[in-house]
Order: C-alpha cells, then sequence, then structure tokens
C-alpha cells in the first residue's frame, strides 16, 4: 500500500488493541483516527456518522479542527462525504474542491486539502456513515489504500452496531442505526401484535473481524466454500428439495453464484487486507448489497436475495451452525421476520409465544399468508429491506389491519398500540359473547356463518366462534406444507381426524387446488405464460386421475356412516364437473366391493370461480347438489385483474354492480334448481361486503375464524328487508356506478350497522 506504515494487517492489529482499551468512546474513536491517518501517511481522517434525521454529523478527525466534531453536519447527498452515503460507493479524487458536489465548512479548516478518499461504513448493505482520508497534494489513491480503508471501515461499522456511540449522540441527534423506523407492505392477516423480533433465518453475528494468520483464513473460506458448493449439488442431484422450501431454480441459481470467479476473489482479498473469513463474507456481501438494493431493475433486485441467503449460507457454514434459528428457544412475545418463509416453517414455531409475522416476500394469497390467518396472528408481507433493518430483540410492532410494520418504536407510539391492542381485545371479548346467539337479521332471516380451514389448526375456532361448519376445507394445505406427497394413509387420517372434531356439523372438502400460484415443492413445475390460467385444480385431477382417485377414495373412506361434502374447484365446463363425478362413482364402488362401510350421504358440489359457468347455471345446478362461489378467482377473472399485481389489484371493486349481478346470477339459479349456495371467498368476511351478499340473496357464507365476530354483529342489527329494498335497484342500475360500497356505508351509518 502506498505510503503505508505497516499494511492494513498491522493497522487492524492495532485496531485491535485500541478496541480493547478500557477509555471513553470519544477517547477511543480520536485513537482510531490518529491510527488511521498515520498508517496511511494521511494528513486527515474523519468519521461522519450517519443520524435519525438523515444528516451526517463530524464525530471524529485528526487533521482538521477539532472544535468541528459534533458541530459540522451535513445532508445526506451534499458535499462529497453525503454523496458518499447517498450512493453507497467510495469516491477516490485527486482534486476534491473541482468535483461538482464539493461543500466548503469553514469551521472544518479543509480547504487546504486536495486528495481525498472517503468510503461508506455500511453493515448489511445499510450506510451507517462515512470514513474519509485526505492529503494537500494532489494524488489518485491506490485500490489497495481503497480496500484498506474500507476494511477499517466495516470495524467502525460494527462499533456503530454495538451501541458505544450511542452516549455521544446529543438530544434530538439519534443515530440512525437504531433509530425508530416504520416500513409499509401488503396486510396478510389482521391483528395487531407487539413483541420482539426473531429472525427466522438469523444473521451470523461476526464478533472476530481482525484475522491473526490470513492463510489460515484463506484455508477456512475455500473449505467452507467446496462445502456449500457440494451441499448445493447433493440437494439437486437428490430432487430433495422440499425440506428447505427451495424449488430446483433456486438452487441452480445458488450454484451459479457459488462458483462466480469475480465473488471469490474480492472475499479473497478481503482476507488478504487482514479480516477473518467471516468478516470477509460478511463485508463483500454488506457492499454487493450497497450497490443492488441501488438498483431498479426487479430481476437484479431478486438476485440480491439470492446473493443474500448463498452468503448467508457460507457464514453458516464458517461457523457450523444450523440455517434455522432454534425455535425451542423462542422468547415470548416473538414476532418472526424473515425474508420469505414457507407454511410447514411458521407451524414449527410455538403458537403460545407467536404474536406476529412479517415478511419481505409474500402476498395474501401466499401459502404462509393462510397459515398465519389459520394461526390467528397478525401479518404483513412485502415488506422492503425488513431483514437488513431488524436485529434480533428489537422492539417490533405489526398492524396486519393498515401493513405497516413500526421498529423499534418510540414510547408513545409503542403506548398508542398497546392500547389499540387493548381495545382490539375488548372488541373480541364481546364478539364472543355473540358466539351462542343465533345467526339471525333483526327481521328474523336465517344465515349460515361457516369457516374457510384446511389445517388442524384451524379446527378448534369451530367452538371459539359458534360457526355452523366449515364451509371450505382447502385439502391442499396437507400437501403444501408436507416435504413429499402425503401417502393414502396420511390423507385417510387428516380427513379422519377432521370429521371428528366438526362431530355433527358440516363441512365441505375441496379437492386438491394445486398448481397455478400453489406449487408442490416435491412436483415438477411446469413452466406456463399464465399460470392462474393454466394447468391447475380439477385440470390436474382429470389429466392425472390416479391423483384424484386416491384422495377420493381417503375421503370417501373417511366418511363411512356419515355425511360428507366434495367439492371440485376451478371447472370451467359442466362435463369436466360430470367426469370428476364419474371418478367419483367409480371409487364408491370400488369401496363397495371391498366391504367398506360408505358415507350415509355424500353430497357432490361445483366452486363456481371460472366466469364460463355464469352461462353454463342451470344446466350445472341440474347436475351439481351444491354450489360453492370462489369470489377471489371470480372476481380476477371477470375484470381480467391479477390479484398478486399491485398495479392493479384494487382497480376494480368487488361491489361494483357488475360483479353483484354476476353472482345474484349464481344465487337465482340455485334457488330455481333447489340447492344450496355458499360464498367462500374473503368477499363474505368483511361486514360491509357480506351485507351487500345479504342483500342479493345469499344465505351461507364461509370465512376466516377471525371474520365470523364482525360478521355476526353486522346481521344481528341489520334489517335484511331494508337492505334488500334498498340496494337490489343500485344494483340493477345502469349509470356506471363503479362500486356501492359508498352508498353501503352510508347506509350502515344512518341505521347503526356496525362494519
Amino acid at each position: 500500500m502506498r505510503g503505508a506504515l505497516g499494511g492494513p494487517r498491522l493497522l487492524l492489529r492495532r485496531l485491535r488493541e485500541v478496541m480493547a482499551e478500557p477509555v471513553s468512546a470519544q477517547a477511543r474513536l480520536d485513537k482510531i483516527v490518529v491510527l488511521i491517518a498515520n498508517n496511511m501517511v494521511a494528513e486527515v481522517c474523519s468519521f461522519y456518522v450517519l443520524r435519525a434525521d438523515g444528516t451526517l454529523e463530524l464525530y471524529a478527525t485528526e487533521g482538521l479542527n477539532r472544535d468541528a466534531v459534533h458541530l459540522t453536519t451535513m445532508r445526506a447527498g451534499e458535499g462529497l462525504v453525503g454523496l458518499i452515503a447517498q450512493q453507497a460507493q467510495p469516491l477516490n479524487l485527486p482534486n476534491a474542491q473541482s468535483h461538482p458536489s464539493f461543500s466548503y465548512k469553514p469551521e472544518t479548516g479543509e480547504e487546504i486539502y486536495q486528495s481525498f478518499l472517503g468510503v461508506p461504513v455500511l453493515r448489511g448493505g445499510n450506510t451507517l456513515g462515512v470514513l474519509v482520508v485526505q492529503n494537500r497534494a494532489h494524488r489518485l489513491y491506490s485500490e489497495e489504500e481503497v480496500e484498506a480503508l474500507q476494511t477499517t471501515a466495516m470495524v467502525l461499522a460494527e462499533m456503530l452496531a454495538s451501541g458505544e456511540l450511542q452516549t455521544l449522540a446529543r438530544p434530538g441527534a439519534d443515530i440512525a442505526l437504531r433509530r425508530p423506523v416504520t416500513l409499509s407492505g401488503q396486510p396478510l392477516a389482521d391483528g395487531v401484535g407487539l413483541g420482539y423480533v426473531v429472525l427466522h433465518e438469523p444473521r451470523v453475528v461476526v464478533s472476530n473481524l481482525i484475522a491473526d494468520d490470513p492463510v489460515r483464513e484463506g484455508g477456512r473460506l475455500d473449505a467452507a466454500i467446496a462445502e456449500l458448493r457440494s451441499s448445493i449439488d447433493d440437494m439437486i442431484e437428490r430432487g430433495d428439495v422440499a425440506h428447505g422450501g427451495e424449488h430446483r431454480e433456486v438452487l441452480e441459481t445458488y450454484r451459479m453464484f457459488a462458483h462466480d470467479q469475480g465473488w471469490l476473489r474480492r472475499l479473497r482479498e478481503a482476507i488478504t487486507s487482514g479480516l477473518t473469513a467471516e468478516a470477509a463474507v460478511e463485508r463483500v456481501q454488506s457492499d454487493t448489497r450497497a450497490r443492488m438494493m441501488r438498483q431498479t431493475d426487479p430481476y437484479l433486485r431478486e438476485r440480491l436475495h439470492d446473493l443474500d441467503d448463498l452468503a448467508n449460507r457460507l457464514l453458516h457454514r464458517l461457523v457450523g451452525r444450523d440455517m434455522v434459528g432454534s425455535q425451542s428457544v423462542l422468547p415470548d412475545n416473538a414476532i418472526i421476520v424473515a425474508r420469505a418463509m414457507g407454511p410447514a416453517a411458521l407451524l414449527d414455531y410455538d403458537r403460545s409465544r407467536l404474536r406476529g409475522l412479517v415478511l419481505e416476500e409474500g402476498g395474501p394469497t401466499s401459502h404462509v399468508a393462510i397459515v398465519a390467518r389459520a394461526l390467528g396472528i397478525p401479518a404483513v408481507g412485502n415488506v422492503e429491506n425488513v431483514t437488513g433493518l431488524a436485529e434480533s430483540g428489537d422492539a417490533i410492532i405489526v398492524d396486519g389491519g393498515t401493513a405497516h410494520v413500526h421498529l423499534r418504536p418510540q414510547p408513545d407510539v409503542e403506548a398508542a398500540f398497546r392500547e389499540k391492542a387493548r381495545l382490539r381485545a375488548r372488541r373480541q371479548e364481546q364478539y364472543r359473547k355473540l358466539r351462542d346467539r343465533p345467526a339471525r337479521t333483526r327481521d328474523g332471516v336465517p344465515v349460515s356463518l361457516n369457516l374457510n380451514a384446511g389445517l388442524l389448526v384451524d379446527l378448534p375456532h369451530l367452538d371459539e366462534t359458534g360457526a355452523h361448519g366449515i364451509g371450505l376445507f382447502r385439502t391442499e394445505l396437507q400437501f403444501m406444507i408436507a416435504e413429499r406427497m402425503p401417502s393414502a394413509g396420511e390423507q385417510l387420517e387428516l380427513y379422519r381426524s377432521v370429521l371428528a372434531a366438526v362431530g355433527d356439523r358440516p363441512v365441505t372438502f375441496r379437492t386438491l387446488d394445486i398448481g397455478g400460484d400453489k406449487v408442490l415443492p416435491y412436483m415438477r413445475q411446469v413452466e406456463e405464460e399464465n399460470p392462474a390460467l393454466g394447468w391447475r385444480a380439477i385440470r390436474i385431477g382429470l389429466d392425472r386421475p390416479g391423483l384424484l382417485r386416491a384422495q377420493v377414495r381417503a375421503l370417501l373412506k373417511a366418511a363411512g356412516g356419515r355425511d360428507i361434502r366434495i367439492m371440485f374447484p376451478m371447472v370451467a365446463t359442466v362435463d369436466e364437473f360430470v367426469r370428476a363425478k364419474a371418478i367419483v362413482a367409480r371409487e364408491r364402488g370400488h369401496l363397495a366391493r371391498h366391504g367398506y362401510e360408505p358415507p350415509s350421504a355424500l353430497k357432490l358440489g361445483v366452486m363456481v370461480e371460472v366466469p364460463s359457468l355464469l352461462f353454463q347455471l342451470d344446466e350445472l345446478c341440474a347436475e351439481a347438489d351444491f354450489l360453492s362461489v370462489g369470489s377471489n378467482d371470480l372476481m380476477q377473472f371477470l375484470f381480467a385483474v391479477d390479484r398478486e399485481n399491485p398495479q392493479v389489484a384494487n382497480r376494480f371493486d368487488a361491489l361494483n354492480p357488475v360483479c353483484l349481478r354476476a353472482l345474484r346470477s349464481i344465487v337465482a339459479a340455485a334457488d330455481r334448481a333447489g340447492i344450496p349456495v355458499t360464498l367462500c371467498g374473503e368477499l363474505g368476511g368483511r361486514p360491509i361486503d357480506a351485507m351487500a351478499l345479504l342483500a342479493i340473496g345469499f344465505r351461507s357464507l364461509s370465512m376466516s375464524p377471525a371474520s365470523i365476530g364482525p360478521v355476526k354483529a353486522m346481521l344481528l342489527s341489520l334489517d335484511l328487508a331494508a337492505l334488500a329494498d334498498y340496494v337490489l335497484p343500485l344494483v340493477s342500475a345502469h349509470d356506471g356506478l363503479p362500486s356501492i360500497r359508498p352508498k353501503l356505508a352510508a347506509f350502515a351509518d344512518e341505521h347503526g350497522i356496525p362494519v
């Protein structure tokens, strides 16, 4: 390194000695900048810390005016220091004052210095500060000097992370690292949770940054990389990709990155500069993360996640630790924070200690969101960079209703949410008091309120809510949380357990609704341009009848001697339903021949979610024993809107008269045929939407457990005849009204109906 006295490894060893000295935080910082200046033969070394208000404050300097410490500040983007903080990239200039971003601070006395080298102080890709060296002579610093300063900046990042420098912050000028942050995402499950962060894949805390033997550290790195490559190869070759929840293409991406020579070269250069193997991985990944977080290309952002995962796997190899934290030591009031997560992983956690879930990825219809709602825990998804900002043990608040996450909240914010949680608990208690009251409107119309379920953990909610039965049991959830295809025996055991738990209450089993966004990791994925309209649900069952026959046989065996209802999803034509009925008849005959007790009553139905059925309703009702309406997909297909696409998901309202006319036609057809119809989508679980459904003729709704209380409270206050007289003309009118929601809200307010 040009002009250096001993090079970066000597500097790191001396820094380690200073870090161990029993001195104040300011004294330690002052010694550090002197050490750096001396080692790099620089006339100036300055350290700036990013504050919570977004400004950079001079915390220590050697060479500039010491009186400017804690007085000189600049905004992110202001001056050369602000530019480095904003871009998270080093800046190396032989003539700093000629740069267009140069900003003169007279109190520092830096006008005599020409050359300038500044590097961001990074942790997890987030900028915590800026470290600068300067000289009077015009010179360009060497690559080795840039590398040395970046390595040194990592030591300062860990000093910031330790909290030692918090004592130097003036009132109102808190350090950014521990600042309160409010993040927004997408609502996955309603509710409010207060607790402490538990990282699902906890980061390895690298406490030993400075290496005593770089050659040994290089050997440790090479061995860990070889193990990592081998483990990825084994998983791909075995096809055993379900255990970690990864799909084959993800593992292929990991394998590509694990062999990337540029990545490996940067790791080895970091070790050569004096870092341990663990610190080298963290340093390189933090630099990479800082660059890629500032990219707008979604493909590059996705690759950032892959690199994060790979670096995390490599760190765990180096320290010999499992990737996922131990659920046995889950603290009270735990809120799980993860980049992505499978439903089985969430079920592994102790439910009694779980208070919430926050994900960087995962929308409302994701598998893990369905499980979160089943567990009754508030959850928010698509929260950008939350795993980079959160530290294990941080206080955190999850508001599933507003999709806000408050990380390290201020005391007044925490107090407000505690009160909100208390109010919510009181409201839930009021709903519980309604449990045993018949679900009947004020003018005497009975309404059947049922649960949507899919796991055994859902079943206790039947008694808790007083629900009439299970209007939709999603059988695919058993397949989604399993590491392999559930056997016929395992399916039979689940269905028997469900029927035993519900007693004499009705339950409707939906056959496998897989494909589309519900990809089973142990099944080969079919690449499709538009999976939602592709090979899924009954289409797979009819094309692969062995799968459907095995499930139907298990259902019929489980129901021996009692009533059962089986419903088929994604039916587009009456012929498809007729073919599905033929499979059931064949299995029924098979069981009879082998002496199995048949169900006492068997009803077969259809999930109406494909718009083509709207034009075959009378023919369909002639074949079906009942109808279920899947409003989520029906609305998606009716308006040609991908409900997972935030740009268009809210473009149309389900209370648009066009939508309500379609739903009313289903009710009318079922009434003509004298068969029951139940709406099973999220629409039925929102009180104001449920009002519209009741007004157009629905008398059976199925919803999440948390929705039963609010919907029952609404209908107990409702004069249905008056509502129908008000709503039906609005639905029939051809005035181009985009939604009747505002008018319904006004009606509810006028008549004192809680919505």
